[in-house]
């Protein structure tokens, strides 16, 4: 089989990267195209949980992406740091989650799709978590659920497509719209001119959606802010990951812990706010009040692409030849990035995709 030619990515966080990463063995040229910064919007901003939040709450789309990459992610920081030297980080501590509404719901899709979630003791939690605060009574736990520390993987994928020969990356380079010969996209339009290739994959995020404006599509895509707090403590402070009331705690091996985060419609700003600072202390103290004391080192905002459902977009546009999508993974793209990037590559390259690709295509949810 004849390699395709050069294929265009438009969007440079860890979708785009690892887009890209998997591509590149199969195709001539990949060129990468980022408005700012490879992989600093929502891929740097989020937490890294290597779940959804609330996995039962989903649809069998996402889960399925969800469970391919939870399985992939420790191979795929294996070799990157192999091959870069920097390690992503994949840091697996379990997580509980405290007081749910729907534990039942919760139980029940465990075991349905066979995940190693159950009942635990608060007593039990308490053992294992002893900075955990007071005043929780029931609790669930899984106990391989990981966290990625996504600046480092970020820069770990970029490392790694810098040393390829067939990939290029344009950083600064903001794409404008799409070149077109009738029907066929051709490539895309920049500020410094235009890019072309045989194939053009959309990976912009919260962006994808004003992008596609300018084929006159309406991508239900949009911008959802979050922000987040970190604070610094020992390094076997935070044994495992708590989630209570929407807020959670996720602890990196040196100590670092995050807590989040916000769900806000505020357009494209992601200015952080004092009063979400404040939202945020109070959380993180309600579940460990040891934090108290602790100070907080950074405080951020990103925005996720959020979609319907949480269901991203991948696979190519009807009446669009050489348009392809990967976006709209909502608050996981960290999670299902494997996933969704395989089966993308697996598309456009005709081969037999990983999971079936009906849910995710574009052309049956695009206005």
């Amino acid at each position: 089989m004849t390699k395709p030619g050069q294929v265009v990515i438009v969007g440079g966080g860890v979708i785009g990267l690892l887009t890209a990463f998997n591509l590149a063995a199969h195709v001539e040229q990949v060129v990468l195209l980022d408005r700012s910064a490879v992989g600093q919007e929502s891929s740097w901003a989020g937490g890294g949980i290597v779940s959804p939040l609330y996995p039962w709450r989903y649809s069998q789309a996402v889960t399925a992406l969800a469970h391919w990459s939870q399985d992939f992610y420790p191979q795929l920081a294996e070799r990157l740091f192999k091959s870069t030297g920097v390690d992503p980080e994949v840091h697996t501590t379990g997580l509980y989650w405290l007081d749910l509404d729907d534990e039942a719901q919760a139980l029940q899709w465990a075991a349905r799709e066979q995940r190693p979630l159950s009942s635990v003791s608060i007593d039990t939690v308490q053992q294992a978590v002893p900075v955990l605060g007071e005043g929780y009574s029931r609790a669930i736990y899984m106990a391989n659920v990981a966290n990625v520390r996504n600046p480092r993987l970020v820069k770990s994928l970029k490392a790694a497509l810098v040393a390829l020969p067939n990939v290029t990356i344009h950083e600064q380079c903001e794409v404008q719209g799409f070149v077109r010969d009738g029907d066929t996209v051709l490539g895309v339009t920049t500020i410094d001119g235009d890019v072309l290739g045989d194939q053009v994959i959309l990976t912009a995020g919260a962006w994808s959606g004003e992008l596609l404006k300018t084929l006159g599509l309406e991508l239900p895509v949009e911008p959802v802010k979050g922000q987040m707090i970190l604070y610094k403590c020992a390094a076997d402070f935070l044994p495992s990951m708590v989630l209570a009331k929407g807020r959670y705690a996720i602890p990196r091996r040196d100590g670092h812990i995050l807590v989040g985060s916000t769900l806000e419609h505020e357009g494209f700003d992601k200015t952080p706010t004092d009063a979400a600072l404040e939202s945020l202390k109070a959380s993180a103290v309600e579940l460990i009040p040891a934090l108290a004391d602790a100070e907080v080192v950074g405080h951020w905002a990103g925005l996720r692409p959020g979609s319907p459902d949480g269901i991203p977009f991948i696979g190519p546009l009807a009446g669009f030849e050489g348009l392809w999508l990967n976006c709209g993974h909502y608050r996981n793209g960290l999670v299902l990035a494997p996933a969704s990037c395989q089966l993308l590559v697996d598309l456009l390259l005709g081969r037999e995709p990983i999971i079936d690709a009906r849910p995710y295509n574009p052309s049956s949810r695009i206005l």
